[in-house]
């Protein structure tokens, strides 16, 4: 054994490389067993490796885990966050349609605050107030009732009741409005105002005759010509009824043929005269229509009217001048004007199309301007 004592730190490193020279070499068996160490260095390396390796496998796998746990907190998380935000959704929408409800009703109770004002305002005024505006307001009334209309009977009705309501009234400082009345009363019944309701009678007594109206396409016997056979074979019988029999006793046989021949003669002269007839006809066409277009044509006619009928109460007088005026010209054209029915129809149509005019009523300004007068206390 060696009993040297151990050098020094700094001694040992310098006698280092001739310790090493001065050493024997190993021996074989010495190598493999370094191989074998080392060998087994590297094996435990690897273990260690790989168990480094695997448990950062499963560290991973862990992290893999946490994160899909998280996500699908934060995915819960967000539906939640989704659920409350339509839950406060909705709760903003009831809070608006409230609101809206609140904002109706506060309306509402302003609007009866204004009208309860306006009733408090009323019955605080005067005697004199009330009645003025009450006759104002009846006057404005009337004036769209007879726009509405066409007729003057309201506007008169509410002016008669005005002045009778201030003569009960019997107040001085009422006199002008009175004076007013008066002027305004003369001035609208002055005014001829159209009677829409007549002219319609008449169109509608127009449209009943249309189709009993001859027309010049049409062969009609008339009852004038058919009427003058009978009414000679009624003549030559009250004549000789009238005729003494003495008298018929002496007439000799041929003055009796001669008679009779005649009689026979102008019974056949009329019936022939009822079958011919000759017209002057200024528009031939008017001749040529076929039977089945006449249905059409007074259909057509109809129309016309009821149109004319409608313009006149919704107070268009320049329609139903015009379609007056197309009636009037189918008429002449194409139906017989010597017939007595159709002299009748162009009657009614000629007198609705003279009446039908436009009026403007007149205003009454002067009453108005009284009672603005009289309410401002002038």
């Amino acid at each position: 054994m060696n009993t040297t004592p151990p050098l020094p730190e700094d001694a040992a490193v310098a006698a280092a490389p001739a310790a090493v020279a001065a050493l024997p070499a190993p021996p074989a068996h010495a190598i493999g067993r370094a191989l074998w160490i080392a060998l087994i260095a590297l094996l435990a390396l690897v273990l260690v490796a790989l168990g480094l390796a695997w448990k950062a496998e499963q560290r991973g796998v862990s992290l893999g885990q946490e994160l899909v746990r998280r996500q699908q907190e934060s995915a819960g998380q967000a539906t939640e966050a989704r659920l409350l935000a339509k839950q406060a959704d909705e709760g903003t929408r009831e809070a608006v349609a409230k609101l809206s409800l609140l904002e109706a009703r506060l309306a509402e109770v302003a609007i009866q605050r204004g009208q309860l004002e306006d009733l408090i305002q009323s019955l605080s005024r005067s005697r004199d107030e009330n009645l003025i505006v009450d006759i104002e307001a009846a006057i404005r009334v009337s004036l769209q009732q007879a726009a509405l209309t066409g007729s003057a009977e309201p506007l008169v009705a509410t002016l008669k009741q005005s002045d009778e309501r201030l003569a009960r009234y019997n107040q001085p400082r009422l006199e002008g409005v009175r004076r007013a009345i008066s002027r305004d009363l003369d001035r609208v019944k002055a005014i001829s105002v159209t009677d829409v309701a007549t002219l319609t009678i008449k169109l509608d007594e127009a449209v009943r005759m249309v189709d009993e109206l001859p027309l010049l396409a049409t062969a009609e016997v008339r009852k004038e010509a058919a009427a003058k056979p009978a009414a000679v074979a009624a003549s030559a019988a009250t004549a000789a009824a009238s005729r003494p029999p003495s008298a018929s006793a002496g007439l000799s046989w041929p003055q009796g043929w001669s008679e009779a021949w005649d009689g026979v003669a102008q019974r056949v002269g009329n019936e022939a005269r009822a079958l011919v007839r000759v017209t002057r006809i200024d528009h031939p066409d008017a001749v040529l229509l076929a039977p089945e277009q006449s249905f059409f044509l007074k259909e057509n006619l109809k129309l016309r009217l009821l149109n004319a009928r409608l313009a006149l109460l919704s107070r268009q007088f320049e329609t139903a001048h015009a379609d007056l005026l197309g009636t009037q010209a189918a008429l002449e054209r194409y139906f017989d004007r010597s017939a007595r029915r159709t002299q009748l129809a162009a009657d009614l149509v000629k007198q609705v199309a003279a009446q039908a005019r436009q009026v403007s009523l007149p205003r009454p300004d002067d009453t108005l301007a009284a009672l603005a007068a009289a309410a401002a206390g002038r």
